[in-house]
């Protein structure tokens, strides 16, 4: 198992893409702390983890609450005895025109996305640089590179500056022994799941779009990509933005 000892914090674990991760880290070794707002989801996931022989630990928080994430990073240190990798994945997501997105929706995007990785990185620095061989994997999208942005531009900014964020921590922190990188993913989350069983023309349009005319699993595609990101197997990719989208994006 490449991630044996490592100890991961994942926002967002509770379903979908987190949940996904979540699992794959465990399979690989790694004990997990998982975060997210409802602790029924969080401990359905930390018991898909138990009955695999791996650790989860659950965390209830609000990711846009700086007390929240203090107390959080306190927790998932003190129960895995240490930190190594660091996964920010809960969003949430300001859809729309730019005329449909509100003020509100849009720093509530802010909120949970640049400024909570910004607050978690720094809050969880200390203890990813005394592991001297620590990973972050930050999600974003490929809204920003889509060939028309009309509905995503709020959605694209605030994963942009988390991209931004991710590429300074990247050169300035490498030298803790401290990777960034980021994915862009295409996986079939609840949310996703739901606008595809909802909006059946456009969600096929969207997969033929894709060269490999399907969506990825979040646990398969998704989860077992960042284990080889986070494991001793990528040690020199740092920096680097990655579509994990089957080929759909071009990233040059």
């Amino acid at each position: 198992m490449i991630l044996t000892n490592r100890r991961a914090l994942i926002t967002g674990g509770g379903q979908g893409v987190g949940q996904g991760i979540a699992l794959a880290l465990a399979k690989e070794g790694a004990s997990v702390a998982i975060t997210g707002r409802s602790l029924e989801k969080l401990e359905k996931t930390c018991k898909m983890i138990e009955a695999i022989g791996g650790k989860a630990f659950a965390v209830q928080n609000d990711v846009k609450d700086l007390d929240s994430l203090e107390k959080t990073v306190e927790q998932a240190v003190s129960a895995l005895g240490g930190l190594d990798i660091l996964v920010n994945n809960a969003q949430q997501v300001p859809l729309g025109s730019l005329f449909d997105v509100d003020e509100k929706s849009l720093e509530a995007g802010w909120q949970s996305g640049p400024l909570a990785c910004f607050r978690l990185m720094k809050l969880c620095h200390p203890h990813l640089k005394a592991s001297g061989n620590a990973s972050i994997v930050n999600l974003v999208s490929t809204a920003a590179k889509r060939w028309d942005s009309s509905g995503y531009g709020a959605y694209a900014a605030v994963k942009e500056a988390i991209r931004a964020l991710t590429r300074a921590a990247a050169c300035e922190w490498a030298v803790d022994g401290i990777r960034s990188n980021v994915i862009l993913p295409h996986a079939k989350s609840p949310g996703l799941e739901w606008w595809i069983n909802n909006y059946p023309e456009q969600a096929e349009a969207f997969i033929q779009s894709i060269p490999m005319k399907r969506i990825g699993d979040c646990e398969q595609d998704i989860g077992r990509f960042v284990a080889t990101l986070c494991s001793d197997a990528s040690a020199y990719i740092n920096g680097q933005s990655i579509a994990v989208d089957g080929g759909q994006a071009f990233m040059g």
